[in-house]
């Protein structure tokens, strides 16, 4: 039974999947959609301006150890449940894990903003 409504459900899923495909087909070879708009004339200069790769790092980084943090918050919610020997061991593992990051980003020169 479960067998032959998983079958189904993949079915249903796949032919849905190809009715959307054939119904959304867009053309991307018409110039002008594919263009900037600047009030119906062609761009003087391009329209992409480089983006800083220090920047982009910088942000990874940022998110990364950010949402590494919001981990942290439910520990402390933890304390009063655990034991503090596993606690210790698991929080100073989790800490050592994240100082060991940011050392390695500092020692690969990703923190450092100027060349």
């Amino acid at each position: 039974m479960i067998l032959t409504m998983a079958a189904l459900a993949a079915i249903i899923s796949t032919i849905m999947i190809m009715i959307a495909t054939l119904l959304s087909k867009k053309t991307f070879s018409d110039r002008e959609k594919s263009s900037p708009f600047e009030c119906g004339f062609d761009p003087k200069t391009n329209a992409r301006i480089p983006f800083s790769i220090q920047f982009f790092l910088i942000a990874i980084i940022f998110l990364i150890f950010d949402v590494e943090i919001t981990l942290l918050i439910p520990l402390v919610m933890k304390m009063k449940t655990t034991q503090l020997i596993n606690y210790t061991v698991l929080t100073s593992s989790f800490l050592l894990i994240l100082i060991i990051g940011v050392f390695h980003e500092w020692n690969q020169g990703t923190l450092e903003w100027s060349n």
